[in-house]
C-alpha cells in the first residue's frame, strides 16, 4: 500500500514531544510515530467494534434462567468494579 501525506492541525505541545519522541528514535521527522499512533487507534476501534459484534450476536442465545443468571453475576461484578 502506498503512502499519502496529508496535513493535520497539532498543537506546540503536541509537537514538541513528537520531535523528542522522534530524535530519541533517532528519526529527522515525526512521520513514523504519527503512522504508529494511528494504526494503534484505529485497530483498537477495529477491535471494539468486533467485540460489540460478538455481544450482540449473542442477543437471544439465553434461556430465561441463564439470562437471570448471567444479569445477577454482571451485577454483582459491578458492585465491586473500580
Amino acid at each position: 500500500m502506498g503512502l499519502m501525506r496529508t496535513t493535520i492541525e497539532i498543537s506546540e505541545e503536541q509537537r514538541a514531544e513528537l520531535l523528542k519522541l522522534a530524535a530519541q528514535r533517532g528519526l529527522k521527522g515525526f512521520s513514523q510515530i504519527v503512522k504508529e499512533a494511528l494504526d494503534t487507534y484505529l485497530r483498537g476501534i477495529r477491535e471494539k467494534r468486533e467485540v460489540i459484534n460478538a455481544a450482540l450476536s449473542l442477543k437471544g442465545a439465553f434461556t430465561g434462567k441463564d439470562a437471570e443468571d448471567f444479569e445477577r453475576r454482571v451485577s454483582e461484578v459491578r458492585k465491586v468494579w473500580r
